[in-house]
């Protein structure tokens, strides 16, 4: 029986090695999976190579990883904002890299790595320093430049809901990167607010089937956690 639900988040995002790439879902704090994070922090993996769309926001979630020390080099097309000072003083102490991706490229090198595509041709970036060292070629008279694929060892994703079989949907724009993280990492593990039934998602809604889903764990929203215990 294919049952991919974990009874906790210790146990998700066990076996997560040194040195890995992890894709972490989230535009800023929507669809972030901080629970997850949380957990990688107390599971103590070290000099990751974060991928995500931004470098964490004030000192929770990414940016908490980052505080911890665990991360060797972020992969983002926005590390800066006003609440990105952990990044920011990491980053001019010389204590992280940095890999500045323009946000539709970084989407597309994703979905290259789950659609098992070599590489594309795409004209942003053309002419800048995020194109030096790379293919260029000119097609139909415009200018290109060939960007790589982003594969991962891990992705961790947040969704709404998801059964045993791993098939997920999401709540509104949290979605962003989770469906094509999750084609690209090598295990992708997801928090969800709810396990439901199988049967009980409509076919039609599934965003993410089941077949590029690893591990499930339920998490109560920390929202939800603060109301209960009050």
């Amino acid at each position: 029986m294919i049952d991919k639900i974990f009874d906790s988040v210790a146990a998700a995002v066990e076996g997560i090695r040194d040195g890995a790439t992890v894709m972490v879902g989230g535009f800023g704090t929507a669809g972030m999976p901080s629970e997850l994070i949380d957990g990688l922090i107390e599971q103590g993996a070290r000099d990751l190579t974060i991928v995500s769309n931004n470098a964490g926001n004030g000192d929770i979630g990414l940016a908490a990883l980052l505080k911890a020390r665990r991360v060797r080099k972020v992969i983002c097309s926005f590390p800066r904002q006003s609440d990105s000072y952990v990044f920011d003083g990491l980053y001019r102490a010389g204590e992280i890299e940095l890999e500045v991706v323009p946000q539709g490229n970084l989407a597309e090198r994703i979905r290259a790595a789950g659609a098992g595509i070599g590489g594309f041709f795409t004209p942003t970036a053309y002419g800048t320093l995020l194109a030096e060292g790379k293919e260029t070629r000119i097609i139909d008279g415009r200018p290109y430049v060939l960007e790589s694929p982003l594969h991962a060892d891990v992705a961790l994703i947040k969704a709404l809901k998801g059964d045993r079989w791993g098939n997920l949907i999401y709540r509104k724009t949290a979605r962003n990167f989770g469906p094509i993280m999750a084609m690209a990492a090598k295990t992708a593990i997801v928090q969800v607010s709810e396990v439901v039934p199988l049967g009980a998602l409509d076919p039609e809604h599934i965003v993410t089937p089941g077949i590029f889903v690893q591990r499930v764990v339920q998490v109560q929203p920390a929202v939800a956690a603060t109301k209960a215990a009050a």
